[in-house]
């Protein structure tokens, strides 16, 4: 685990007397938060309390999304205001929305403690880059040659769930069990799902604007056609 440049308090050594009230609450504070990275809560996969992330210099908190792992390495979350859910955090993190972690920036599960290192504490909104890509998923209906070679005949995204896009997938292999080799001549063709590319979004089909069983048929009807 990466350490964590945590905020310097100082007092003037000359000062007389005991600490003002606002300087010790500054110190326990201070304090709190120490014990809290030393002891950090340790995160385990499938657990839908909020975590704490690094986000370059700051730590954030994160909502995850159960069910939506890729292996141990990547989760799906959500960055959230450091005072929660329902705290507005600026308009670049209402954009962000779903995004891809790696789980080598979790530092464990959020504590309130935390919240000094946030950029909200430092008056500060989310970078327009986190460092972290959108969590969109994808499905592409691939026709392929037997020597592998092929190209892509419909997308549809994009899910926000890979179970979303994974039921399509096998909704739409459903629809072409016992002819995916004959829809088009001289390729077998399979829906899988992948990784939605926001570059390319022109070229997905929304598939919660029409049945994805009804864009499929058009796509390989155009494609006998030509």
């Amino acid at each position: 685990m990466k350490r964590l440049s945590v905020p310097r308090f100082r007092r003037c050594g000359h000062a007389p007397g005991a600490l003002t009230p606002e300087d010790q609450a500054a110190v326990d504070a201070f304090r709190t938060m120490l014990a809290a990275l030393r002891d950090a809560e340790p995160w385990t996969p499938g657990r839908c309390e909020d975590i704490a992330v690094r986000v370059g210099p700051f730590v954030e908190r994160a909502h995850t999304r159960p069910g939506d792992d890729h292996g141990p390495d990547l989760i799906a979350i959500a960055l959230q205001h450091p005072g929660g859910l329902y705290t507005p955090y600026g308009d670049r993190y209402r954009k962000l929305g779903w995004l891809r972690c790696e789980t080598d920036k979790i530092l464990g599960m959020w504590n309130p403690a935390y919240a000094p290192l946030t950029h909200a504490a430092a008056g500060l909104d989310l970078p327009d880059d986190v460092g972290m890509p959108a969590a969109n998923y994808a499905v592409h209906v691939e026709a392929r040659r037997p020597d592998n070679t092929g190209y892509v005949v419909l997308r549809l995204g994009p899910y926000n769930q890979t179970w979303l896009a994974d039921h399509d997938a096998d909704r739409l292999n459903t629809e072409l069990a016992g002819k995916a080799a004959t829809v088009i001549p001289g390729f077998s063709v399979v829906a899988k799902g992948a990784l939605f590319d926001v570059s390319d979004h022109e070229s997905y089909d929304d598939p919660y604007a029409a049945d994805p069983a009804v864009l499929l048929a058009a796509a390989i009807a155009r494609e006998v056609s030509v």
